[in-house]
């Protein structure tokens, strides 16, 4: 009966501890941190759609 109660236990905190990387970003980084990495003025060169090829 320990036994069980201890691998349910860890089991539990295993399972928990679990937290999604970049939330399916892909590792983008916001527009508005981008504009304070390279600190420009407007975060719009950042923004996706606004990427004129």
């Amino acid at each position: 009966m320990k036994k069980m109660l201890l691998a349910l236990t860890i089991l539990g905190l295993l399972s928990s501890c679990y937290t999604p990387g970049t939330a399916g970003r892909s590792g983008k980084v916001p527009p508005g941190q981008m504009k304070k990495a390279t600190g420009s003025k407007s975060a719009r060169p950042y923004a996706p759609g606004q990427n004129k090829h």
